[in-house]
């Protein structure tokens, strides 16, 4: 089985809700949710001129293989409503693969882990409370460290629990 991290983003709607839809919407079509962070509000990263999102990084459990879950999860972003207008604009849900075992995939859709984990507070904050330990694989330096030396500012703020898994 394979161990996915992946990161939940929204900032349109009920944004409580559309996480939860999305989850839901995981363990159907993807795999059992192991771990959730807490819930983060964010500010918008890349064009931040757009409402605050809600982030969350969840661990799933998985037979798929890393195109089969990018597959699905993209369509489960049309299912809830995802619009691609602009890049990093405002969306209804956004699910992004940030780590699928310790595996380094590079293909022209899909290049894991995610380009941009080390860059982004809003990802490595609930990355780093449910997994601190985790080894990049490119990197070869945990989420802990990662975030400590992460240049971006932009305020990530703690606004719940999740519920345990």
């Amino acid at each position: 089985m394979n161990k996915i991290f992946i990161l939940l983003g929204t900032n349109l709607g009920d944004r409580l809700r559309q996480l939860l839809r999305a989850k839901q919407a995981l363990e159907k079509q993807v795999g059992e949710i192991l771990m959730a962070s807490s819930i983060y509000e964010t500010a918008a990263w890349g064009v931040e001129d757009q409402p605050a999102f809600l982030n969350q990084v969840i661990l799933i459990k998985s037979g798929l293989s890393p195109m089969d879950c990018l597959n699905r999860t993209q369509q489960i972003e049309l299912d809830l409503g995802r619009v691609r207008l602009k890049k990093w604009g405002q969306r209804a849900i956004d699910i992004d693969l940030l780590y699928f075992n310790d595996e380094i995939v590079n293909y022209p859709n899909l290049i894991i882990p995610h380009p941009f984990i080390s860059e982004r507070r809003f990802t490595l904050a609930p990355l780093a409370e449910i997994a601190p330990d985790y080894i990049h694989p490119v990197y070869k330096k945990n989420n802990v460290y990662l975030l400590h030396n992460c240049k971006d500012e932009l305020p990530v703020k703690k606004i719940s629990n999740d519920e345990p898994y």
